[in-house]
């Protein structure tokens, strides 16, 4: 799928959600970080359920993916529980008509500002080589995504961490908003910074500059590439096709599951940084993993042993480099044992190091970013992560898919 430049963008592409925001709630307690992160630190994760114990909470309606290994049905049919009586009792408010602006702060990163919208799962692909106008951007892991399928299929909402990507250097998205009320302003848990929330009363306006983008049109063109949580947004891809058989014609154009709620963010916000996602390799034989290192280049990259760095050559095209560091890290765990977890943050990883080896990897550029899908297509998994681990999206606002 390419579009030349009097093709018309499919209609319903980017479409108005109906939003859930609590009613009644303590919006610190309410929000929290996205499911995917601290997944080698339970000690983040037990702090986040002793600080939302028996109050009203998100943390109630997600999975965090440290506990993917413990008893996931029962976790899963309490979360479904919840969902159902959040939704009866009235911990919910409709917003409708329009957008959510978020104004984001952190200490790290200063204000990054996104707009939460919906999209049709039906323009989205996360295979290599398919040129949809919304595209994942690092390979799409298989095998991740039995579990998260199973999350959702019987879920009454979904909460998004999807952060994805437009390439608008005049900002005339955000330039085409007109703000309405604040809906929520507050300090998030955990170090997460300052979030405000504020209502775009004219979504057509919006929408009708997105499809103003030229990086829609012509050879490859791309509307939205994924940031963050594209194995989320796969999940609901594949959920969706489940359900597509046995809807009518009307049904399949409206239908809720179709359209999948993320926040959309300009790829030249000053704030929004490209992160390496680093590796850490679990392991009794961590001299090994440094004495065995054979990759070249000219670049550079870090192994971490003991909280002590060595530099190792690495490529300047950080993709390629960490094609070849998996790679090696495969091999390394096949002669050696062990297991590798994906980090965020050279400190958090460092920390680790006391028991196995990790790698620090370089950061792409991301005035590169969107270029390198499109001539490259996928860039491997776990290439980059946008900001820190606390920078990660915090689940606001829910939308109904039942």
């Amino acid at each position: 799928m390419s579009f030349a430049k009097d093709k018309t963008i499919p209609e319903n592409t980017v479409y108005v959600p109906q939003i859930l925001l609590p009613a009644d709630a303590d919006m610190t307690v309410w929000a929290v970080n996205a499911c995917d992160q601290f997944t080698s630190d339970p000690a983040y994760w037990a702090q986040v359920e002793e600080l939302t114990r028996g109050k009203s909470s998100t943390y109630h309606l997600i999975f965090p993916e440290i506990y993917l290994k413990d008893g996931a049905d029962e976790r899963i049919a309490k979360i479904n529980s919840t969902m159902r009586e959040y939704l009866s009792s009235g911990v919910f408010k409709t917003v409708e008509g329009g957008f959510v602006l978020v104004e984001r702060t952190t200490a790290q990163s200063g204000m990054r500002t996104g707009l939460v919208i919906c999209v049709d799962l039906e323009q989205y692909s996360y295979k290599k080589g398919d040129c949809a106008l919304i595209r994942s951007t690092e390979e799409t892991v298989l095998d991740r995504l039995p579990p998260r399928i199973k999350i959702r299929c019987d879920a009454a909402l979904e909460l998004p961490h999807i952060m994805l990507l437009y390439d608008d250097p005049t900002f005339s998205v955000l330039g085409a908003a007109q703000r309405g009320d604040v809906l929520y302003d507050f300090e998030l848990n955990m170090g997460g910074g300052h979030i405000k929330g504020t209502f775009i009363k004219n979504p057509d306006d919006v929408i009708n500059a997105f499809y103003g983008l030229s990086s829609c049109y012509g050879n490859g063109g791309m509307l939205f590439a994924v940031g963050d949580g594209n194995h989320s947004l796969a999940a609901a891809k594949s959920c969706w096709e489940a359900i597509k058989p046995h809807l009518s014609k009307e049904q399949l154009k409206t239908h809720p599951a179709r359209y999948a709620l993320c926040e959309a963010v300009n790829i030249y916000d000053p704030a929004l940084n490209f992160h390496p996602i680093h590796r850490f390799i679990k392991t009794d034989a961590a001299e090994k993993f440094l004495s065995g290192w054979n990759i070249n280049g000219s670049g550079r990259a870090y192994v971490v042993i003991g909280g002590v760095k060595t530099a190792v050559p690495f490529p300047e095209n950080v993709p390629e480099g960490i094609r070849l560091a998996d790679e090696y890290i495969a091999s390394f765990i096949t002669k050696n044992g062990g297991e590798v977890d994906y980090i965020h943050g050279d400190e958090e990883l460092t920390l680790l190091t006391a028991h196995g080896a990790g790698l620090l990897l370089p950061a792409i550029e991301k005035a590169d970013f969107f270029n390198l899908i499109k001539t490259g297509g996928n860039l491997p998994k776990k290439t980059f992560s946008l900001g820190e681990g606390c920078e990660k999206r915090y689940y606001v606002e829910a939308k109904k898919i039942k």
